[in-house]
């Protein structure tokens, strides 16, 4: 469960580059460690400020996660109470408590002072000790840090925090005792809701600003979208609606209905798996478009092997495994040409596995290895569908996710975009294009280090946008 917590907090970091405990290497010599490495006790003298001991958690905090929080219970305020909860950069002398030191950030609890880089506190919160709960919250959006105290935010404490720091802790006389919870357990503060008014805040001030679209004779900003989103219906077929939508809004059809059609044809057979019936409908429709494309066809039969072997066990009508070579020669015998909407008769004996099924399928898998494609690739599937062969019930093997129905997916939108080009036709419709260059800009402004990228993926954005205001 606490993973799933952590995960729900900061989708955009792995659980390995979170800090999740304090380190066993990266601390003072007073400082000893136990609970597995959350709480901290002080095993100094405590007699002048030189004993005080801080130390590090084992990661920085990331970037990606826009807005980190951890708290620290105080278990025991021990003799002074002199306990700071903060940030510090990888630098610091670990000899100091949390903010006296330059790039180190601190609150502490025997006079209730914030430090920033400095041995001179200012005036911030109240004070702490035994029993209280003291969280942190790094906002990386507009690099600002606030503590809470028992649930209760206290307000901004530090601004223009640079990126990079690592939660800290530090001591300095003897008894005090603190435990650390980096989420694998509820926090007291409700950092779910501040999150939410984060990415609310950061939705509205996205949706303020005018987005700039092409100058020239209807090119305003619904047009565009209009024809993003007609655009993607005909790439994908979706005919009906695409006509539907093309008389609701004035805009004219780039492609002829019949040919959309076409390929929505094909790329119905390729999705119930009968990759045999596609390629001869791909033949007879587009017919140099596989001999140009010796790759594209080759998938094509890796897959018609894999579903094969699914439907050695099924009772779904097989499709027929063609000759590659006839393929890529345009020379299929025509009465081995099924109707699309036929369905051919199986005979009670062939719907269990047979000898002639398994003999057909091995000969069709000696033709397929014949090929010797150069492409590695393509060599890895070959192998992976090959595989399926060594297992008793290819479903349940490791490998079973290859018969799996979605694996049919990328395949048919590779055939599609092939057929589409074919045409002189864009391959990808300018609606997933501008999807995929926003998730690979979101994407990158999160490796620079970017925290409001955390909040603005376009996956909560629309969620956010859809849902009812």
């Amino acid at each position: 469960m606490s993973d799933d917590r952590i995960a729900k907090l900061y989708p955009h970091v792995p659980d390995a580059q979170l800090p999740r405990s304090w380190s066993s290497k990266d601390r003072w010599q007073f400082i000893k460690l136990s609970r597995c490495n959350l709480r901290v006790h002080y095993n100094g003298q405590g007699k002048t400020h030189k004993d005080a001991a801080s130390v590090r958690a084992t990661h920085p905090v990331p970037a990606a996660c826009g807005v980190y929080y951890f708290e620290v219970k105080i278990i025991s305020k021990g003799r002074d109470g002199f306990m700071g909860i903060g940030l510090a950069d990888k630098t610091v002398n670990m000899n100091r408590l949390p903010g006296w030191e330059k790039d180190s950030y601190g609150y502490h609890g025997d006079d209730g002072n914030s430090f920033s880089s400095s041995g001179n506190g200012k005036k911030y919160g109240p004070t702490f000790t035994t029993g209280d709960i003291i969280g942190c919250c790094v906002n990386m959006i507009n690099k600002t840090v606030f503590y809470t105290k028992n649930g209760i935010n206290l307000g901004v404490a530090f601004t223009d925090v640079p990126l990079g720091l690592y939660p800290t802790v530090g001591l300095q006389t003897p008894g005090e005792v603190a435990d650390a919870n980096f989420g694998d357990r509820p926090f007291v503060f409700d950092i779910e809701g501040y999150m939410v008014e984060c990415r609310t805040k950061l939705r509205r001030e996205i949706q303020s600003h005018r987005s700039p679209v092409p100058h020239g004779e209807n090119n305003d900003l619904d047009t565009v979208l209009k024809k993003m989103v007609f655009g993607y219906m005909v790439h994908h077929g979706y005919c009906g609606a695409a006509e539907n939508f093309a008389k609701a809004t004035n805009l004219y059809f780039f492609e002829d209905i019949p040919s959309i059609q076409n390929r929505q044809k094909v790329q119905k057979l390729i999705m119930k798996g009968l990759i045999g019936d596609a390629i001869t409908l791909v033949q007879e429709l587009y017919p140099a478009l596989l001999g140009n494309k010796p790759e594209l066809l080759f998938k094509l039969q890796i897959r018609n092997f894999i579903e094969m072997i699914n439907n050695l066990n099924s009772s779904e009508p097989q499709s027929h495994p063609y000759s590659i070579a006839s393929l890529m020669n345009g020379s299929e015998d025509s009465d081995e040409k099924m109707e699309i909407d036929q369905k051919p008769e199986i005979p009670e004996g062939d719907r269990q596995p047979s000898r002639q099924a398994l003999e057909q399928l091995l000969l069709f898998g000696r033709e397929l290895a014949a090929q010797n494609t150069q492409d590695e690739d393509l060599k890895r599937q070959l192998q992976e569908a090959f595989s399926l062969l060594a297992y008793r019930d290819p479903k349940q093997s490791p490998i079973g996710y290859l018969l799996h129905a979605n694996q049919r997916e990328q395949l048919c939108a590779d055939l599609n975009s092939a057929i589409l080009e074919s045409h002189g036709l864009p391959r990808q419709p300018p609606l997933e294009m501008a999807i995929s260059q926003t998730k690979n800009t979101v994407g990158r402004m999160l490796e620079e280090g970017l925290g409001a990228a955390a909040y603005c993926g376009l996956d909560q954005f629309l969620n956010c946008s859809l849902k009812p205001q």
